[in-house]
């Protein structure tokens, strides 16, 4: 049992639990693409990224295999993350616009970024299998969130999918019939604990480029579904950025 974020962190990037995702996380490592052949990838299972103490939490797909498997941080290296992560901080939630590496400054401001699956997989695509295999790692992560955590931001299907189950697991009342995933879709989740408070559920398209590059997704469109999150999740804006 991990008792804080710091101990899940440490716990995910020493998961070796899906062969298949594992030969290919290194794989990829090894094999490296040209433009950075002089790096040193991560290869590993890729850990969430933000403050143990978040009130928003965006979950993604799966980490990037030359994007997150490189850089060891969440949408760090990669198209999808700078759409992301430019959108992050226009809206005072980052404090930078951009990620590309994990030592380049970049802090999160009430916001924590995870994934239903923590291993890049071959051609983007877990199987039902891994990405029931990973998560336990979910239902820790949003334990341990619970105390602070007001919204969610999902970007995806697959994420929305995944999360579903495990929002049910972890004492919030899923509505019948079950939300189906749109951009812009918003629900309100009840927790089964009266002690608890509610929790606002978002989906937005995944920031791929196969939605970025078509239009389907602008960049307006990501910023405003994180300014409403953050809104429902009660952080804040100042001249500083958002603060908690």
């Amino acid at each position: 049992m991990c008792r804080t974020i710091a101990e899940l962190d440490a716990a995910v990037a020493d998961c070796f639990a899906c062969e298949r995702l594992v030969a290919w996380r290194e794989q990829v490592a090894r094999d490296k693409r040209a433009a950075f052949r002089d790096e040193t990838y991560w290869g590993r299972a890729v850990p969430g990224f933000g403050p143990d103490d978040a009130r928003l939490l965006i979950v993604g797909l799966a980490p990037a295999a030359h994007g997150a498997n490189r850089t060891g941080r969440m949408f760090t290296g990669d198209r999808s993350g700078d759409v992301l992560y430019a959108a992050l901080h226009a809206v005072g939630l980052a404090s930078q616009p951009t990620a590309v590496h994990a030592d380049d400054g970049l802090r999160l401001f009430g916001v924590r970024i995870t994934a239903p699956v923590h291993c890049a997989p071959p051609d983007n695509k877990p199987t039902p299998d891994e990405r029931d295999r990973c998560r336990h790692w979910l239902s820790t992560e949003l334990a341990l969130l619970t105390p602070t955590l007001r919204a969610v931001v999902v970007l995806g299907a697959f994420g929305w999918q995944a999360l579903l189950p495990v929002l049910a697991d972890a004492g919030w009342t899923i509505p019948r019939p079950r939300p189906k995933f749109t951009h812009g879709a918003h629900t309100q989740l009840t927790p089964t604990d009266t002690g608890r408070a509610p929790l606002h559920l978002f989906g937005c398209y995944h920031v791929s480029q196969q939605n970025t590059f078509t239009g389907r997704l602008t960049p307006a469109m990501v910023e405003e579904v994180l300014r409403t999150a953050a809104d429902a999740a009660g952080i804040g804006g100042s001249e500083e950025g958002f603060a908690v």
